[in-house]
């Protein structure tokens, strides 16, 4: 009792917010049966774990390098866009896999650049010029070889232009029937297609140490290290000609899989997508900017406003749903399910449970597995931040940057890490949240609103603020829009208030400005 009255003085202010937020709470479901309270805390739980994946990649991106990236929505969405892509069109991602990992491997030289940089000396005018020539003709080089690359995703002859006509095929399962495989034109030579990706991208990383350096000045010159980059350099390398060589078996070999496998796999290859992308953006555009907050959110707006656009290139304009895998899918025999059981025998869509004397149908994708999922991520997340030596170097990084580096530790490593962390979390989160609601180039707009809001609630740099205001964020929102069906009884009105459509968004942000209000930090924040 001691410990609870102590705890209850220094968190005052904390409990007094949590009371009021949870009488209101009771005062708004009066009215509601059990089973309306307990399906729309599910679909609450559901849109919260979306929610959550988001803003837990964003809290350990701000917590441990105070980046707030801006793009952080877009990179969910893409996320979203290749899971579909690796699920329906697994060709695509297959042929995709080559020009990406030249890529990597290019700009995996980028350790080299630096020291060998230090012992070149270069005129004013010269140090100037080069990074720049070497930029504009490194992104030649990758423009001419992406857009050259046989990919079936982005050639109009073989996608037809049209995502939603291939989402139909996945849904029949005629999608390996109506597939013409991507391959070089007439005339293009592959060895200097891949050549221009691979040239272009260190052109592109040399440029970027380059600019650096200028603004920085040379770093002092150090023992040259070959081993590591060139390691990793003939590991992309090889393992993206690889992919090219078994291309045609390897493809066929992904149609004959079965939908539960695909979308795990899909899973899989979002996620690395994402933190390939994330530590990408760290090392080569992020990084040079840290001691410049202002020029990191300018650049990460920019970034999402580019991603946007590349969505849009590829897969359209126009948004398509995402088939759920068999075990979500099935209306037949035996459906809707009267118990887990059921439900796995018959692989139902639906499931019906007796709440309360009444019947309520949960749907097993958006109300059963998004949550699991959601928990499971909370779970490992935490016990690697907490459990593990990663963990406990990402939170002494966040106290004292300056102490993990005297320790020996490489904490630009650690960084670069840490963003494509946060960033595959988004990803998944994309990938996850796209057979629930469909996919838009509008998607990653709007969850990055909604966990951007989530954060300021829980706390900017919380974890556990993370999950818990996202869980708030997304209860809230689930429940205005029952409340906008069933009416709120509140005693000083004679008839049930509805709230409108617009209520929904702006019932999160009124939220959020009375905690913030009462506590400034958020409920779990750290105060300043």
């Amino acid at each position: 009792m001691n410990n609870f009255l102590q705890s209850f003085g220094k968190n005052r202010t904390l409990f007094l917010t949590l009371i009021i937020l949870a009488l209101l709470f009771l005062l708004a479901i009066q009215g509601m049966t059990t089973r309306d309270w307990v399906v729309t805390v599910l679909r609450g739980l559901a849109v919260g774990s979306i929610t959550f994946l988001v803003a837990a990649g964003l809290s350990i991106i701000m917590g441990l390098m105070d980046v707030l990236n801006l793009a952080h929505g877009t990179l969910y969405m893409i996320g979203a866009y290749v899971g579909w892509s690796m699920y329906v069109r697994p060709d695509a991602m297959v042929d995709m896999a080559t020009p990406f990992g030249l890529l990597l491997a290019g700009f995996a030289l980028m350790p080299l650049w630096a020291p060998l940089l230090a012992r070149r000396s270069f005129s004013r005018t010269a140090a100037r010029i080069w990074p720049w020539a070497a930029l504009l003709l490194g992104l030649a080089m990758l423009i001419y070889g992406l857009t050259s690359a046989p990919v079936a995703l982005w050639s109009g002859s073989d996608y037809q232009n049209s995502p939603i006509v291939w989402t139909q095929f996945a849904e029949v399962g005629a999608v390996a029937q109506n597939v013409q495989p991507a391959t070089f034109q007439p005339g293009q030579s592959p060895l200097l297609i891949w050549g221009a990706i691979l040239l272009g991208s260190a052109l592109a990383g040399l440029a970027i140490v380059g600019l650096v350096q200028n603004r920085r000045g040379p770093e002092a010159q150090t023992r040259l290290s070959l081993a590591r980059p060139l390691t990793s350099f003939a590991i992309l390398a090889g393992l993206a000609l690889l992919l090219f060589l078994v291309n045609a078996p390897l493809t066929a070999f992904l149609f004959g899989l079965s939908t539960n496998i695909l979308f795990l796999l899909a899973i899989l290859v979002a996620a690395l997508v994402g933190v390939g992308l994330g530590s990408l953006m760290e090392a080569t555009l992020i990084r040079p900017l840290y001691a410049r907050a202002i020029y990191q959110i300018m650049l990460t707006f920019g970034l999402a406003f580019i991603g946007t656009e590349l969505v849009r290139t590829i897969w359209g304009r126009t948004g398509f749903t995402m088939p759920k895998p068999a075990l979500f899918a099935s209306t037949g025999d035996g459906c809707p399910a009267s118990s887990i059981a059921g439900w796995l025998q018959n692989n139902c869509s639906t499931i019906v449970w007796e709440i309360g004397g009444q019947n309520a149908l949960i749907r097993t994708y958006n109300e059963i597995f998004v949550i699991l999922v959601g928990l499971l991520v909370l779970i490992a997340v935490w016990l690697l931040l907490q459990r593990s030596r990663l963990g406990m170097i990402i939170r002494a990084g966040v106290q004292d940057s300056a102490m993990v580096e005297a320790l020996g530790i490489n904490v630009r490593r650690v960084f670069t890490l840490v963003f494509g962390l946060g960033v595959g979390l988004a990803a998944l989160g994309g990938v996850i949240a796209a057979p629930a609601g469909g996919l838009s180039d509008a998607m990653g707009a709007t969850l990055l609103l909604g966990s951007l809001i989530a954060l300021a609630i829980g706390g900017l740099t919380s974890y556990p603020g993370a999950a818990a205001g996202a869980i708030i964020v997304g209860l809230v929102q689930q429940f205005i829009i029952r409340f906008g069906q069933l009416g709120i009884n509140l005693p000083f009105l004679d008839e049930p208030w509805k709230p409108t459509p617009p209520i929904v968004p702006a019932s999160t942000i009124i939220l959020m400005i009375i905690v913030l209000l009462a506590l400034p930090q958020g409920l779990f924040g750290r105060k300043e």
